[in-house]
C-alpha cells in the first residue's frame, strides 16, 4: 500500500492512563484530523511503543516505524494507539511477564471508550507479547472490544505451549528474559548494573545448567529472574497456571463473540496456542474466524525460508495472501469495526501453507529448494482427512500393518550431562544459544552441544530412529500428530521425545541425503497420568506415553523417506531431565537412565498422522 503522509494526523505522545492500582502506562494516540468519534485500534507491547517492531519489515524491504504504521489507520479514519506494558520503558510498574496484561488491557480499553474521540468500537493487533496481551484483556471482556488479530501469539494454555511443553520447559523463556532485562528500567539508568548484565556469558550459562535464584545470569534484575524460576519450578499443572493472561482455555466463555484473525506458522513457537484458539472460537463463537499459518519463523511471514529450507516465491505474505501485512490489518479493521450485515454473515476463512514439493537442489544460497504453495480451506483440519497408523518394529521401521508376533524392545542411554542438542524446529527467542526452523539433522558445529562432526543425529546412541521404505507416491500429512509410545526406565522419572523427518534421498547436491525436521514434541514420564498430580516411575515397568509434536502441513514426496527420531533430550529447546525425580527446575543429582521402547502385539507403539486422503 501507499503509505499517507504524517500531516495527515494528530499525535499524542506519552499519555498517561492510570490503572486501578495506581499504575500509569505511557500511550501513544495518533488521532485523525478532523472531528470523531472513530474507532480505535491498539497495541500493546513490552518491545517499545516508540521503536519500529521487528516484524513490521515488507517483501520492498521498508522496515515500517510506528508513525507510518499510524497513518495507514488514521487515514482510513480509524486512532491508532500503541502502549507500553507495566514496567516496561516509559511505563511505571515492575514488570511481571504476562500475568498483568488481562487487567491492565481492561483498564486501558476501559479509558479509551470514555474519550470523546472514540465511537466504542475497539479493534487490537499485534505479534508475539502483543498477541498474549490481546486474548489477556479479551479473557476480561474488556470494553469496547470488537475484533483481534492474534500474530503468532495468544496463549491457549501456556503450561503446553509457550512456557513449558509436555511437562518440560521451555529454556526460550530464559534467553528472552536476559535480552530483555538488558532493556529494562533499571539497567538503562544503571550504567554499572547494565555493565554487568552486559559481561555475562550466555552461552557458559547454559553449559552450567541447572541455573539456581542467585547464581544465573539474571541476579543483577531480581525481577526477571523471580519470575523466570517462578514458571521454571512450577511442574505441576495447578493454580498457578490457570492465571489470567496465560490460560484462554479456562475464560472462552467470558471472551466476547468477535471475529478474530488467528495468524502463526510451522516454525514458530505458537503453532498450539494459534490451533486450539482457532478451533475452540469456531466451535465457540457464531462470529466468523479466520487462520493463516505460513512456513515461516517467528513473525518472519515475509522471508522465504526457515532456517536452512527455502519454501519458494510462494511463501511471503506480501503479494501471496495480500497486497501486504499492513494493508490486511486495515482491511481487517474496516470490515469488522465498520461492520455491514453481509460481512457479519461471513464463514470461516483457512490459509494454511503446504511445504514440500521442491526440487530438492541447494539453491544459490546454499538452501534446501523445499518448496510449496497455498491451500484454502474452509476448515482445519483440512476437508477429506483421516488418520494414518505408522506402527514402529524391531527391525527400526515405520508400518501401517498391526504388529503381530511375540514382544520386542529396543533400548538406550539418556546421560543428563550429554542431552541430545537441538537442531532447529518450531521456537523462537533463543538467540544466541539455538535457533529455529529446518535443518539438516546433523551434528554441525553451528549448533550448541553439538560433537561438530556433522555426524547424523539419528547415529547417536541415545537417539532411536524408526522410517518408512522410500514413498511409492507424495503423502501430505496435513494436521494434529500424535506418538504413542509403551516405554520402560530404569529411572524414577525420565523424558522422551519425538521429531517427524522428511528424509531426502542422497543427491548430487546432498550425497548423503538431507534429513529436514518438521515439527517434534516432549514428555515429562512423571506426568504420563496427570499433569495434576505427577508420580514416579517403577523402574522396569512398562507404560504408556503421549508425545504431541505440533501440527504441521508437509508433502512428503515419492522417493523419500519418513522418519520417526525417538530420544530423551532435546536441549537447549527444552531443559533437561535430570532422571532422578527431583523437583522441577532442580538437578542436584542427575543419573543415566536406561530408557526402552516397546514394540509389539501387547505394546503397539505408534505414530499417528493426520493425512490427506486424496494424497494416499
Amino acid at each position: 500500500m501507499t503509505l499517507p503522509a504524517f500531516e495527515n494526523m494528530h499525535i499524542v505522545r506519552n499519555q498517561m492512563i492510570t490503572l486501578r492500582d495506581g499504575v500509569r502506562l505511557a500511550t501513544d494516540i495518533y488521532l485523525p484530523l478532523g472531528s470523531g468519534p472513530w474507532p480505535v485500534v491498539i497495541e500493546r507491547t513490552p518491545y517499545d511503543k516508540s521503536g519500529p517492531s521487528r516484524s513490521e519489515k515488507r517483501l520492498d524491504g521498508l522496515h515500517l516505524t510506528r508513525e507510518q504504521m499510524a497513518a495507514a489507520f488514521t487515514e482510513q479514519g480509524f486512532v491508532a494507539i500503541f502502549q507500553d506494558c507495566r514496567g516496561r520503558y516509559r511505563s511505571e510498574g515492575v514488570f511481571t511477564k504476562y500475568i498483568n496484561e488481562g487487567e491492565d488491557g481492561y483498564d486501558t480499553l476501559r479509558w479509551i471508550v470514555e474519550q470523546p474521540w472514540c465511537n466504542g468500537h475497539i479493534g487490537s493487533m499485534g505479534l508475539s507479547y502483543a498477541a498474549h496481551t490481546q486474548m489477556a484483556m479479551a479473557c476480561c471482556n474488556a470494553p469496547g472490544l470488537k475484533t483481534m488479530v492474534l500474530d503468532s501469539g495468544g496463549f491457549a494454555n501456556a503450561y503446553q505451549c509457550g512456557i513449558r511443553q509436555g511437562g518440560a520447559f521451555e529454556l526460550k523463556q530464559a534467553t528472552w528474559a536476559y535480552k530483555q532485562a538488558q532493556q529494562s528500567a533499571a539497567v538503562q539508568a544503571d550504567p554499572q548494573l547494565r555493565e554487568a548484565l552486559a559481561q555475562e556469558d550466555i552461552l557458559d550459562w547454559f553449559a552450567r545448567m541447572p541455573w539456581r535464584p542467585g547464581h544465573s545470569p539474571l541476579r543483577h534484575v531480581p525481577e526477571y529472574e523471580n519470575y523466570l524460576f517462578e514458571q521454571w519450578s512450577h511442574g505441576d499443572f495447578d493454580q498457578y497456571w490457570k492465571q489470567l493472561g496465560i490460560y484462554a482455555e479456562g475464560f472462552y466463555e467470558q471472551i466476547p463473540d468477535i471475529p478474530v484473525l488467528f495468524m502463526s506458522s510451522w516454525y514458530d513457537a505458537y503453532v498450539s496456542c494459534t490451533l486450539d484458539n482457532f478451533t475452540a472460537f469456531t466451535a465457540r463463537k457464531q462470529s466468523p474466524q479466520r487462520l493463516i499459518m505460513g512456513p515461516w519463523l517467528h513473525g518472519d511471514r515475509n522471508i522465504s525460508y526457515s532456517g536452512n529450507a527455502e519454501f519458494g516465491n510462494a511463501a511471503p505474505f506480501d503479494g501471496n495472501l495480500g497486497e501486504d501485512w499492513l494493508s490486511c490489518r486495515v482491511e481487517w479493521m474496516q470490515r469488522w469495526l465498520k461492520p455491514t450485515d453481509a460481512e457479519r454473515s461471513a464463514t470461516h476463512q483457512v490459509d494454511v501453507f503446504l511445504m514440500g514439493g521442491g526440487s530438492g537442489r541447494k539453491n544459490a544460497q546454499g538452501r534446501l529448494e523445499h518448496g510449496g504453495r497455498w491451500l484454502k480451506s474452509p476448515c482445519w483440519p483440512l476437508a477429506d482427512s483421516q488418520q494414518l497408523n505408522l506402527y514402529l518394529t524391531p527391525q527400526k521401521a515405520l508400518s501401517p500393518l498391526a504388529p503381530v508376533g511375540p514382544p520386542s524392545s529396543l533400548s538406550y542411554f539418556s546421560d543428563p550431562a550429554h542431552p541430545v542438542p537441538t537442531i532447529g524446529g518450531s521456537l523462537t527467542s533463543g538467540a544466541p544459544v539455538f535457533v529455529g526452523g529446518a535443518f539438516n539433522q546433523i551434528e554441525s558445529p553451528d549448533f550448541f552441544g553439538t560433537r561438530g562432526d556433522h555426524s547424523a543425529l539419528c547415529d547417536r546412541d541415545d537417539v532411536v530412529s524408526f522410517e518408512t521404505q522410500p514413498l511409492e507416491h507424495d503423502w501430505v500429512v496435513a494436521g494434529p500428530v500424535k506418538v504413542e509410545l509403551w516405554v520402560h526406565s530404569s529411572a524414577p522419572d525420565t523424558d522422551f521425545t519425538a521429531k517427524l523427518v522428511d528424509v531426502y534421498p542422497p543427491s548430487d547436491d546432498y550425497p548423503q541425503g538431507y534429513a529436514m525436521n518438521i515439527t517434534d514434541g516432549i514428555i515429562r514420564c512423571r506426568y504420563r497420568d496427570s499433569w495434576e498430580h505427577p508420580a514416579p516411575l517403577t523402574p522396569g515397568e512398562p507404560f504408556k506415553v503421549v508425545i504431541e509434536p505440533f501440527a504441521t502441513c508437509n508433502l512428503f514426496k515419492r522417493g523419500h523417506r519418513l522418519r520417526l527420531d525417538i530420544a530423551s533430550s532435546n536441549f537447549p529447546r527444552f531443559d533437561v531431565n535430570p532422571n532422578s525425580g527431583e523437583a522441577e527446575g532442580m538437578g542436584e543429582h542427575p543419573q543415566v537412565a536406561r530408557n526402552t521402547v516397546h514394540i509389539g502385539a501387547g505394546h503397539p507403539s505408534r505414530l499417528i498422522l493426520t493425512v490427506v486422503n486424496s494424497a494416499l
